[in-house]
């Protein structure tokens, strides 16, 4: 893991050019940190972007940055599903392992640069709504600044019913409201059992929430005694299921703001948690 930071002296120079000087990368090594997002540029009135053009011409006075980690480069996503591409907006599965947002040390496995690379017809991409790493589900992709604000505003205003599915430890009950604050701010969620496993102990239950804190789905089941099967950082201790996290974003659905259509998004079968 190394960073290079470098003043642009001399203009004639290309980004790869003076980052193998100071680093003893090779430039197909700097090629590819380029492309998967771990090369900067930055400027006093230009602020701190990416840098994926091995061919960009730079200006004295600009700053390069080189975030290099073999590990975190080396890494490779699984693909994205797209669900519906409506124009404006798409809709992906987004499987576990992918993330939402990237980092100073790349962005080639984030879902929306996943887009940007496989979707045709090519076009832009920007991340509406975030899921955790470990969570699966459906996310929207806007194709335009202006689109992704219009979703965005959506889902400020809870505007977006969402609903999740999750396979949690023990038999749940028929219902219930779940209410406890996470980082001293109020936190609800409704959760309803779909199914129950006699054999393995686990029920499936479908989960709607009002608000949106970090992880408030995984904390609010474990502190009700329920913790979602696969969940290693608030699951029991030595459980017996060595899976991933057993939660899907499973439904959306809103009013369209482009043409006041009612729109909705479930996930097919497939892609929910298993109860067998």
């Amino acid at each position: 893991m190394i960073e290079y930071h470098l003043d642009v002296n001399d203009a004639n120079l290309t980004a790869v050019e003076q980052l193998k000087q100071a680093s003893g990368l090779s430039k197909q090594q700097l090629k590819q940190a380029m492309n998967k997002g771990a090369v900067w540029v930055s400027a006093a009135d230009q602020g701190h972007n990416r840098l994926r053009r091995a061919d960009k011409k730079l200006s004295v006075g600009q700053q390069l940055h080189l975030y290099y980690d073999e590990q975190v480069l080396s890494m490779s996503p699984q693909a994205a599903t797209l669900i519906a591409d409506e124009g404006k907006y798409s809709v992906w599965y987004k499987p576990y392992g992918m993330l939402s947002q990237g980092s100073k040390w790349g962005d080639h496995c984030t879902i929306n640069r996943w887009v940007e690379q496989n979707h045709l017809p090519q076009r832009p991409a920007f991340i509406v709504n975030r899921l955790d790493r470990a969570a699966q589900g459906l996310m929207l992709i806007a194709h335009s600044k202006k689109a992704a604000s219009a979703l965005s505003e959506l889902f400020a205003k809870r505007a977006i019913d969402k609903c999740y599915t999750a396979l949690v430890q023990g038999l749940f009950p028929q219902s219930l409201l779940l209410d406890l604050p996470i980082d001293d701010k109020p936190a609800l969620s409704h959760a309803q059992k779909l199914q129950y496993n006699d054999l393995t102990k686990v029920s499936l239950v479908s989960v709607k929430i009002d608000t949106g804190r970090k992880h408030q789905i995984r904390k609010h089941l474990s502190n009700a005694g329920f913790p979602i099967v696969g969940d290693r950082l608030y699951g029991a201790k030595n459980t017996q299921h060595k899976v991933d996290l057993c939660l899907v974003s499973s439904y959306l659905a809103f009013i369209s703001p482009f043409d006041g259509l009612a729109k909705s998004y479930q996930l097919a079968d497939e892609y929910l948690p298993k109860i067998g």
